[in-house]
């Protein structure tokens, strides 16, 4: 639990803080504090937003959401796709001073696949997940061998994942004598300096930091660290967090509500950057359900809503519709991921006679957690409803709407997934056989066929036709109505430059400065 401060007070604290702080500081606010600063160990969104800062990988995720080379300079994958090489940047050097060599690559890897660590995402790469990683070697002092049991496109994009802290490079200075974690002595841009539990986390400028040439891209490209230092200030209320915002005693607020949004672009002492993320916004459908197995019923429910109007409505305006389960930002959205069923009233009724529908009540489940679903739920019905169908929400605590989600015990959902930022594990996390694990939506075989392959072919165009399919073979069965890709929102003073929102929604302080 965290305290609550009165608005008050926490503006006073904050104001003697910045007095205090360096000219070059930038005040950001924090939600919640930080749970560990071992990079993938005990973490949460929270966590990753700050030690992303301090440690990076050999890949990161670009603006397109693909794994592009950081730490490495060039990557090489052998014909069968089953041994990566890494070749490292020259002159690369840690927090402490010390030159990144293969031998830390090795020795951070060997670490993070040792159980005690507690690794978030050990599962992903010792056989459990959907690939096993049998070595790692060091040719030489830049280059390193990975090689895994079977190849996998996923690889890299697992690599890059930003719950695995990008399976961030450490020095061997990052632990104790015995073992234990002591801080993460790492190659980011910003180095470790105070942690004051329930108030703030302090990091200091790393002048050394060997920067890509170019601009920023996605969490790769450029990262110059532009301020002396980055003060992430424990704000719990996101009233008191707009507050200081506006006051000029916090710098940066990186997640803010749409409704905030919508307030704040009229305020000339703050400034936004609003960017599509890669979470995915719809309503799933029971495709066992009685009334809904029939495709053309599902079909009948796309065609009768107005997903601009939605998703206008939705999100203050600030949303584009999406009716594909690729997100818009990835490199593999296309032509034929744009192509959906058009809004028609007309054609839903027709659908909905061809499938015998006799006006039987459908239950749409909705939670008041996430209002951007609550919302999206209450204007599809009444379009629903508009067209002829017989559909009542019913109003869950989000767990309890989860429990359902998880055992498919519902006819319609309006309902939010997090952002996967391959559209291989977009398409998993709706895909599968419904009788091992209920939870999923699309149970086809042929699919499930094809979903397999993207998964291991590592060709870009031939994973691109087999997303195109897979799209195709979404439109025709609907078991989920797509409605849009989730909004991350981030509000700056007036004399920050350089901040842009993530398609992660974590925060990037790298290439952002403060005007005097």
């Amino acid at each position: 639990m965290f305290r609550q401060i009165a608005l008050g007070g926490m503006l006073a604290a904050l104001t003697l803080a910045g007095a205090a702080q360096a000219a070059t500081a930038l005040r950001v606010q924090l939600p919640a504090d930080i749970r560990s600063i071992d990079p993938g160990v005990n973490r949460d969104h929270n966590t990753d937003g700050v030690v992303l800062h301090m440690v990076e990988g050999l890949v990161a995720y670009g603006e397109d959401a693909a794994p592009k080379p950081l730490l490495a300079e060039k990557i090489e994958i052998s014909p069968d796709g089953k041994r990566y090489t890494f070749r490292l940047r020259k002159g690369v050097k840690f927090h402490n001073g010390a030159e990144l060599t293969a031998e830390d690559v090795v020795w951070s890897w060997n670490r993070y696949m040792e159980p005690k660590t507690d690794w978030r995402c050990l599962s992903e790469f010792d056989g459990r997940g959907l690939v096993k990683v049998e070595r790692v070697t060091a040719q030489d002092p830049l280059t390193v061998v990975f090689e895994l049991d079977q190849p996998s496109a996923l690889f890299l994009s697992s690599l890059a994942r930003t719950d695995c802290a990008m399976s961030g490079i450490l020095h061997k200075s990052s632990v104790k004598a015995d073992g234990s974690f002591d801080k993460p002595i790492g190659t980011g841009p910003f180095k470790f300096g105070e942690w004051k539990r329930g108030e703030f986390i302090k990091l200091d400028r790393f002048a050394d930091y060997t920067a890509l040439p170019g601009q920023r891209d996605g969490l790769g490209g450029a990262k110059r660290p532009l301020v002396d230092e980055v003060r992430f200030v424990v704000i719990p209320d996101s009233a008191t967090a707009k507050a200081a915002l506006i006051s000029g005693d916090i710098d940066v607020v990186p997640d803010v509500a749409n409704a905030d949004v919508a307030e704040l672009k009229g305020n000339d002492r703050v400034k936004l950057s609003v960017v599509s993320h890669m979470g995915l916004v719809g309503l799933i459908m029971q495709t066992r359900d009685p009334v809904l197995a029939n495709p053309k019923l599902r079909r009948a429910i796309a065609a009768a809503i107005d997903k601009p109007e939605l998703v206008a409505s939705v999100t203050d305006g600030l949303g584009k519709p999406n009716g594909s389960v690729v997100p818009s930002l990835s490199a593999y959205h296309g032509k034929v991921q744009s192509e959906d069923v058009a809004h028609d009233p007309a054609a839903a009724k027709k659908l909905l006679s061809e499938a015998g529908y006799k006006g039987e009540k459908i239950v749409m489940l909705a939670n008041k957690r996430y209002p951007q679903s609550f919302n999206s739920a209450v204007i599809a019905q009444q379009m629903l409803q508009a067209a002829g169908l017989n559909v009542e929400i019913e109003v869950l605590e989000w767990a309890t709407q989860l429990d359902r989600y998880a055992k498919g015990n519902y006819q319609i959902q309006a309902f939010p997934y997090s952002g996967r930022l391959d559209p291989a594990l977009s398409f998993e996390s709706i895909t599968g056989p419904k009788d091992k694990q209920p939870r999923k939506l699309w149970d086809n075989p042929e699919v499930q066929a094809l979903l397999e392959k993207s998964m291991v072919v590592a060709d870009t165009a031939e994973r691109q036709a087999i997303f195109d399919e897979l799209h195709r073979r979404f439109i025709a069965d609907m078991p989920m109505v797509m409605l849009y890709n989730g909004i991350a929102g981030g509000a700056t003073g007036r004399k920050i430059e350089g901040y842009v929102s993530s398609l992660t929604s974590l925060p990037r302080l790298w290439e952002v400065s403060v005007t005097r």
